[in-house]
């Protein structure tokens, strides 16, 4: 099929994948309110066209925290993204090396931190929850260390994990029991392609970095059983002292949707946020990232750096973004589509259709440069 956009990706996903992988993936919590929202209010943000201005040449890159990009853009972390595509990070971290972007790697990764980092040859970042285990969390951050990781992104809004429906629908909200094991092997079989090239090849078992404490399980039973068992939800900002005393590198907390918590990483000596309701995926009912994105920005950007992410599905909703107030945007689904309907030949190409067309809307609202992009551009409501 052609690929000129986002969806195209997301349909090629649909039809390569085993259903309950391609649910996983695509769906959010609850009736998904949030998840459409982030899409549709997105979308709804009414830019202005200017007109006579010389836009002959511009400038897409810029700088979040202290590294030159060649876009203002880095992959959200995606957890068992890695099964989209045979040892997908691994696939993903070299497209963004080529495009000159942060990769995030996933605490729940397919692959290791050991192993995307002898597939990279430059840093990248490293996502990690919190959880029960501390002395686990202590190992992690000291293979970020090891692995030269730039920036350390803490997820904070997944202290229980989000009642998603269409997980119980394919078998995978019963990871654990035979009914679901058997269930999920009928879909695979319906996608052979994957079934031989990840299910088989791939070792798709081999869950990274929680493997070592599965204690020689390896299924993706053991591993939903086990994120349901150690994610903490005693959390608290007092965490916050326990990641500074174990990570020297940038910190940036995800999953910050009040200002009231934006400004309580910025005291607390976070480096950046990430304005996100992940997905749509944990509390549905929440505010839109386009909704939430604004007063955030205007109460702590001044102090931190803002990234956001959620619906974005074009260059145009990345300018979209940065006009409302993120400085980066970090790119979730679009990625994870991408890479399971073409690996990284896939991610590669979705990072050169984001880069085009925020070339186009740039051109059009008349500005040149990232530092242009601001609330000047947004017409109606949202000036």
């Amino acid at each position: 099929m052609i690929i000129a956009q986002i969806s195209d990706f997301r349909e090629a996903a649909r039809r390569r994948l085993p259903r309950f992988l391609f649910e996983y993936m695509d769906g959010g919590s609850y009736a998904e309110v949030t998840l459409r929202k982030n899409i549709d209010e997105l979308a709804d943000i009414a830019l202005r066209q200017r007109v006579l201005r010389d836009v002959s040449n511009i400038d897409v890159s810029t700088e979040l925290f202290g590294q030159k990009l060649a876009l203002p853009v880095a992959l959200a972390p995606i957890g068992l993204a890695g099964l989209n595509a045979r040892r997908g990070e691994c696939q993903a971290v070299r497209a963004t090396e080529q495009a000159g972007v942060p990769f995030t790697l996933s605490t729940v990764s397919a692959c290791s931190l050991d192993e995307v980092a002898k597939a990279a040859a430059k840093p990248f970042w490293f996502q990690l929850y919190m959880i029960r285990d501390r002395e686990f969390m202590k190992d992690l951050l000291a293979q970020a260390s090891a692995a030269q990781c730039s920036a350390l992104v803490f997820t904070v809004d997944m202290a229980v994990p989000g009642s998603r429906y269409r997980d119980h629908h394919t078998g995978l909200a019963g990871a654990d029991n035979l009914k679901g094991a058997l269930w999920r092997v009928a879909q695979a079989l319906l996608r052979p392609d994957w079934a031989w090239d990840v299910g088989l090849w791939g070792r798709p078992h081999a869950l990274g970095n929680v493997l070592p404490v599965l204690k020689g399980k390896s299924g993706i039973g053991d591993f939903f059983k086990w994120m349901r068992d150690n994610f903490d939800p005693s959390i608290s900002w007092r965490d916050l002292d326990f990641i500074r005393s174990e990570w020297k590198g940038p910190l940036i907390i995800k999953g910050i949707l009040d200002p009231e918590d934006a400004r309580e990483a910025a005291k607390l000596g976070a480096d950046g946020l990430v304005v996100s309701n992940h997905g749509g995926r944990q509390l549905d009912g929440v505010l839109s990232t386009a909704k939430a994105l604004p007063p955030i920005a205007d109460a702590v950007g001044d102090q931190l750096t803002v990234l956001a992410d959620g619906g974005v599905r074009s260059g145009l909703d990345v300018v979209r973004m940065l006009a409302l107030g993120a400085k980066g945007v970090l790119l979730g689904r679009a990625w994870s589509y991408a890479l399971a309907a073409q690996g990284e030949a896939g991610v590669a190409k979705m990072l050169k259709l984001i880069e085009a067309e925020m070339r186009v809307a740039m051109a059009l609202t008349g500005v040149t440069n990232i530092a242009e992009i601001n609330r000047t551009i947004l017409a109606g409501d949202h000036a």
